[in-house]
């Protein structure tokens, strides 16, 4: 078996997948692509993903992209029990609602708020930031319906929310203290799940920079 991963460590969803590996045991050979030098652009890469993202997974003779899809994709295929993903239709779709609820509303309002100020040099809409409140605030009541994101047990979609709160905790510097259940939640997996600080905290530490950069002009502007 071999298992490539195209991928930056400050990336949250490359992250989410390196977490799951982890947990299952899986081996994978990292190869590191420096998307700020354009090696996503490469020829090379582009037979192999056309859409050029990370990350990317090579399993032998068979590529997939979208860090979610990668996740089940790796429960399906190498998991020996359905621990982490599981086989009930409706604890599954739970599942599979909250990875697309990273995907389309958590992680997704992260990056509208912050990537065109880091990125672009725009100005931070404080509209933007409120709907990311909002996302907040639907995590905060899915954690307290369970001690998990999608239940009671921990699933792919607990890695992939994860990955995500850590860059917002970490990177950004999102003060989660009043959401009580996401911060016993983070807390409850800091010490569940092995390499977060290896994988997710150092990642959101290499992110920190650009978060720290895009905010100096508005604090300026205060003053």
């Amino acid at each position: 078996m071999a298992l490539n991963l195209y991928h930056m460590p400050l990336s949250a969803p490359c992250q989410s997948v390196r977490l799951l590996a982890k947990a299952m045991n899986l081996h994978l050979n990292l190869v590191y692509l420096d998307l700020m030098k354009a090696e996503h652009m490469k020829p090379e890469f582009l037979k192999l993903n056309p859409q050029h993202v990370i990350p990317t997974l090579v399993d032998n003779d068979f590529v997939l992209w979208e860090s979610r899809a990668i996740l089940i994709y790796l429960c399906e295929k190498y998991g020996k029990n359905d621990k982490f993903y599981p086989r009930d239709p409706k604890k599954r779709a739970v599942v599979n609602q909250r990875l697309y609820f990273d995907m389309g509303t958590l992680y997704a309002r992260f990056a509208e708020y912050y990537y065109p100020a880091i990125f672009q040099n725009q100005s931070f809409n404080e509209e933007l930031f409120k709907k990311l409140e909002e996302a907040f605030e639907f995590l905060e009541i899915y954690l307290g319906q369970g001690a998990y994101v999608a239940g009671d047990k921990l699933t792919v979609a607990d890695f992939c929310v994860l990955a995500s709160v850590t860059t917002m905790k970490e990177a950004a510097g999102i003060d989660f203290s009043k959401y009580p259940n996401i911060e016993r939640w983070y807390a409850q997996l800091s010490e569940e799940v092995s390499g977060l600080d290896e994988v997710c905290v150092q990642g959101a530490q290499e992110m920190k920079p650009f978060f720290d950069a895009a905010k100096k002009p508005a604090a300026a502007e205060e003053q």
